[in-house]
């Protein structure tokens, strides 16, 4: 599937390489993943490039507030209403395609909240009494914010991996400019996957051999809670999914530590992205020097800090400490700080190390239990 299927997805959009893997891993894992980003930055046009890649429909929509269900699950059969039979005209609409790409995800409104729900979880739509099963073999959605309100969070909760995409550096603007008119210009896409073939892939998922990653990965679920990121036993057990949809991609039966690298992509708020950088580079640190079989590519990019993410995640530190109400929340966010002060070490340029470290040693203090505190001063 690398070959054949992501590579001529990666030479179209330079730099998406990390959104195209993710989309890979989450597809042949059956598994749903979020993109978040601003408008511009090719969401949809990646979706739409693993899309015609696939033998099956696609479905894209739009979502706003006034999105209705109709729309997404299709309109009751007006000639069999009259015979008295409530029923869905499913021709081309969600239930049918192999793959979902809902643009703009949290605008989802009331109207079509429950069905969503179930149709990202259990792959299946009620309509008053009628059952509809949904074929999709992934949903992606994307956004260019997270959800403000509680009852998106549940919908939000249903894409087990979120990944941000965004406009490229600089210097990569040239390839982008050269690779977009190519495209312009390219004549079609060479169909090359198809629906059986990524279902006989996601059941051979389920034979990946777990064992060497087990323990390390318990471990690493716990220390990612204690650091206060949400992950609950039903996420924990799908993720296991995504650990063995990387070793088959890697051309290997069974996982290894390197393969943990999809848990970077469990985060909830932009604060969470550095603390479960480090504790996923720590753990994938401890697999044994010459492991059998491939690497996932993405298991050996370079992990180099982001300052700005750093930055980002002392100012919640800092936010949360002025309501911290006990022992416990200020234990959680000393347990924060000292995995973002190992990263902070690591920043290539030297004025913004210098700076997170100043900030850092400012934290410290404030954050002692109240005799400790008291004790210091």
């Amino acid at each position: 599937m690398n070959t054949e299927v992501l590579d001529p997805i990666k030479r179209a959009f330079v730099g998406k390489d990390e959104v195209i893997d993710l989309l890979g891993v989450c597809l042949i894992g059956g598994e749903n993943l979020f993109i978040l980003g601003p408008p511009g930055t090719a969401k949809s046009a990646l979706v739409q490039g693993l899309g015609a890649r696939l033998r099956g429909p696609a479905f894209t929509y739009l979502l706003t507030r006034f999105t209705e269900p109709a729309e997404l699950f299709g309109p009751f059969d007006i000639r069999r209403l009259r015979e008295g039979e409530l029923r869905t005209n499913t021709d081309g609409m969600l239930t049918g395609a192999s793959l979902v790409f809902l643009d703009e995800l949290l605008n989802a409104n009331s109207a079509i909240l429950n069905s969503l729900l179930t149709a990202l979880n259990e792959r299946v739509v009620h309509r008053g009494q009628e059952r509809i099963v949904v074929q999709a073999l992934m949903f992606v959605g994307a956004s260019n914010h997270l959800p403000e309100h509680d009852a998106l969070h549940a919908l939000f909760d249903r894409f087990l991996l979120r990944v941000h995409c965004d406009n490229v550096p600089a210097e990569q603007l040239a390839q982008v400019l050269d690779a977009g008119w190519r495209m312009e210009s390219a004549e079609g896409t060479a169909v090359t996957l198809g629906f059986d073939e990524v279902r006989a892939a996601q059941r051979l998922v389920g034979q990946v051999a777990l064992d060497a990653v087990n323990g390390e990965y318990v471990a690493l679920i716990g220390r990612i809670r204690q650091a206060g990121i949400r992950v609950s036993d039903r996420r924990a057990v799908k993720l296991q999914r995504l650990i063995a949809a990387s070793a088959l991609m890697s051309g290997r039966p069974s996982a290894r530590l390197s393969d943990l690298w999809v848990l970077r992509y469990i985060w909830d708020s932009d604060d969470q992205q550095e603390v479960l950088r480090a504790l996923v580079q720590d753990a994938m640190a401890k697999e044994p020097p010459g492991a059998d079989g491939a690497r996932h590519p993405q298991a050996g990019v370079s992990d180099r800090p982001d300052a700005e993410a750093l930055a980002r995640d002392l100012a919640w530190i800092e936010e949360r400490l002025a309501s911290a109400s006990g022992n416990g929340d200020r234990a959680l966010l000393r347990d924060r700080l000292a995995i973002l002060d190992g990263r902070a070490q690591w920043v290539a340029a030297g004025d913004q190390r210098e700076l997170l470290a100043r900030q850092i040693e400012a934290l410290w203090p404030r954050l002692a239990e109240p005799a400790e505190s008291a004790a210091i001063s």
